[in-house]
């Protein structure tokens, strides 16, 4: 190749890496006497900071993931499909503390879900919101079903909470 090409090719080859995103940064890993916690963002650590609370903690064999929130943002309405998409951003936050753990949603053993059937930020029945919800589950969870509590509450710490979902998991490969 042309030296008269080299040089404009690695300037765009540059400029394009620069403007490139930076990658997410990498979990925080706190060891603790029997495992770790396991701050998978920069938000988490903020909470952990200021509430003392681990978005997930491992102990031992068993990985615990704190609630995470489905909720309406401002602009999102509050019918059956935009409930599906609020339960997917939800999902996806689960799957984030999971695979910062080394796991994923196979290893989920159990899931706790509490739902405020009846507030101003779902406007379908408690069946409606159920059954969504269950269909949204099944889109992530494909693999063996884990044991599942739901429990119906008056009220989430977020204002525009609906349902907040944790779940437990099994490493099969304990770490340190």
């Amino acid at each position: 190749m042309s030296p008269r090409l080299v040089a404009p090719l690695l300037a765009a080859m540059l400029a394009g890496a620069a403007s490139a995103q930076t990658p997410p940064p990498a979990p925080l890993h706190i060891p603790t006497v029997n495992g770790e916690v396991i701050l998978p963002t920069p938000r988490d650590k903020d909470s952990y900071d200021r509430f003392g609370y681990a978005q997930v903690r491992r102990a031992g064999e068993w990985v615990y993931v704190s609630g995470v929130i489905v909720g309406r943002r401002d602009g999102e309405g509050t019918d059956v499909a935009a409930f599906k998409d609020q339960v997917r951003r939800a999902f996806r936050r689960l799957d984030a503390s999971l695979k910062a753990a080394g796991l994923g949603f196979d290893d989920v053993v159990m899931i706790n879900s509490f739902h405020v059937w009846q507030g101003p930020n779902f406007a379908g029945t408690r069946d409606e919101q159920f059954a969504a919800f269950a269909q949204v589950k099944a889109e992530f969870m494909t693999g063996p079903s884990p044991a599942w509590t739901a429990v119906g509450t008056t009220g989430l710490l977020a204002d525009g909470g609906i349902v907040e979902v944790q779940m437990i998991a099994r490493d099969p490969l304990p770490r340190r």
